[in-house]
């Protein structure tokens, strides 16, 4: 799968299908700081990606007063 990221902006193949929690365990990210968009659609933890998928892992970026 193509594995897009940004800060840093780097892409990644990943071999093999996986969940979502197993993909940021072996890119070594956080899953509550992460969102994870899978072919354009926010996809949860346990979703399964597949090897031929183009996934986007953006970082959460919170703001307030």
């Amino acid at each position: 799968m193509l594995v897009k990221m940004r800060n840093p902006r780097r892409e990644v193949e990943m071999a093999g299908d996986r969940t979502v929690n197993h993909l940021l365990d072996a890119l070594d990210l956080v899953r509550e700081s992460h969102l994870v968009i899978c072919n354009g659609t926010l996809v949860p933890g346990d979703a399964r990606l597949l090897e031929d998928d183009v996934i986007e892992i953006r970082p959460v970026i919170s703001g307030g007063l």
